[in-house]
């Protein structure tokens, strides 16, 4: 592998979305992913649609450049095995409970002694000083958990919904990435290894109140919580007379500009409520109403040259299958369908980064369950004979 990460070795021990993605990042920037999985495989293998079992969409999404190892844990040749992976790694990342881990004697001290220098990387539900520390995380708990739904149902949706993504298993596989490298530069500083845990419930509240704190900030409080201007009623795609468009006009040089589109060139001067951004903050609903109204007069085409022209922020509202033939994401080659040993033709997406010194490998296609659980124990050491032997236990599995 090539990339900034190149030399980097990963032990995978995550399923579903938070702990994949996280580790899919990690191997587009070049680190050796090495994906453990029970005999079933990752759950979100067994997603539809899927051409073969265990090849679920999601997974080719979530798995690309990593390899696949099967392992029973709870064999002690499994063990043994995992902990001799171990020993050869940089990364350990799990997002199971800690509690699961502890049965499985992969504790951090368990892992430390076979590898001191070990970064050990635990992205899970709640931080475990508190009440939650042992219960069960997903997307939508968690979603609920810190306000989201509420925040749907206040900006004016008919009754509390989930956002329709993974946020919080994204989010927070983002900062399990920066906890990632972080720990590896501090560890090219000391030479040792640490333990990171990394918390859905405490990423996504902060990422919830850093926009809804509100006056709640302060203390005593200067007001309600939430943020006025994502609440508005008027913040969504704006209709026009023929569709929707995304659109907004932020600060004093586009609002000069919109009056001057509709023919108001004075009221910025001469209206309080639109004249500064202090202002506006205090009449956000307001201000959205106002070009929600004017915005409806005229097509979709229409508003995009006008508003393009004079530099107010405008993009149509694109459809899931308006983002595949999208212009601009076609011209960078963000898409490409690439061949996969098993499942023909996938379209795939590229990394989101570039990197001048250090350029990213083109991806390696999601790997089929045990694909290289072979090649992996070879390189652990393990002779031919020992694997067969593992295989015949039901220890490892060779697809």
């Amino acid at each position: 592998m090539s990339g900034p990460l190149a030399g980097i070795r990963v032990i995978d021990l995550t399923t579903v979305i938070l702990g994949p993605y996280a580790t899919q990042i990690l191997g587009d920037l070049g680190a050796d992913v090495i994906k453990v999985e029970s005999r079933e495989g990752d759950n979100i293998r067994h997603s539809a649609p899927m051409k073969h079992p265990g090849m679920g969409h999601i997974f080719l999404h979530l798995n690309r450049n990593k390899r696949s190892i099967v392992l029973d844990l709870k064999q002690p040749a499994g063990h043994a095995a995992m902990l001799k992976l171990c020993a050869t790694a940089d990364v350990l990342i799990y997002n199971v409970r800690p509690q699961a881990m502890a049965r499985l004697n992969l504790r951090y001290e368990d892992v430390r002694a076979a590898n001191p220098k070990i970064i050990y990387v635990g992205a899970y539900g709640f931080n475990q000083r508190g009440r939650y520390a042992a219960k069960p995380a997903y997307d939508d708990l968690i979603q609920g958990m810190v306000a989201l739904p509420s925040v749907v149902k206040q900006a004016g949706a008919d009754r509390p919904r989930f956002v329709p993504s993974t946020v919080a298993d994204r989010i927070t596989g983002l900062n399990a990435v920066n906890a990632v490298t972080t720990a590896l530069f501090q560890r090219e500083r000391t030479g040792r290894g640490q333990a990171v845990e990394v918390t859905m419930f405490e990423c996504l509240t902060e990422f919830v109140l850093s926009d809804h704190m509100g006056g709640k900030t302060f203390e005593p409080p200067l007001g309600p919580m939430g943020y006025p201007r994502l609440l508005a009623e008027h913040r969504n795609p704006y209709a026009t007379r023929d569709g929707y468009l995304c659109l907004l006009v932020y600060n004093d040089k586009q609002w000069r500009a919109f009056f001057r589109i509709i023919g108001c060139d004075e009221m910025f001067d001469n209206d309080a409520r639109y004249s500064s951004q202090a202002n506006r903050s205090q009449h956000f609903a307001e201000c959205y109403a106002f070009v929600a109204g004017h915005i409806k007069t005229r097509t979709s085409a229409e508003w995009l040259d006008v508003l393009t022209a004079a530099d107010i922020p405008v993009m149509p509202l694109n459809s899931l299958e308006d983002l595949l033939a999208d212009p601009h994401l076609n011209e960078t080659g963000f898409f490409s369908v690439v061949d996969h040993p098993s499942e023909g033709k996938v379209r795939s997406m590229s990394p989101a980064s570039r990197w001048s010194e250090t350029p990213l490998e083109a991806p390696h296609p999601a790997p089929r369950l045990g694909e290289h659980s072979a090649q992996i124990l070879r390189e652990a050491g393990y002779a031919d004979a020992e694997i067969e032997a593992m295989v015949e236990a039901g220890v490892t599995q060779i697809a």
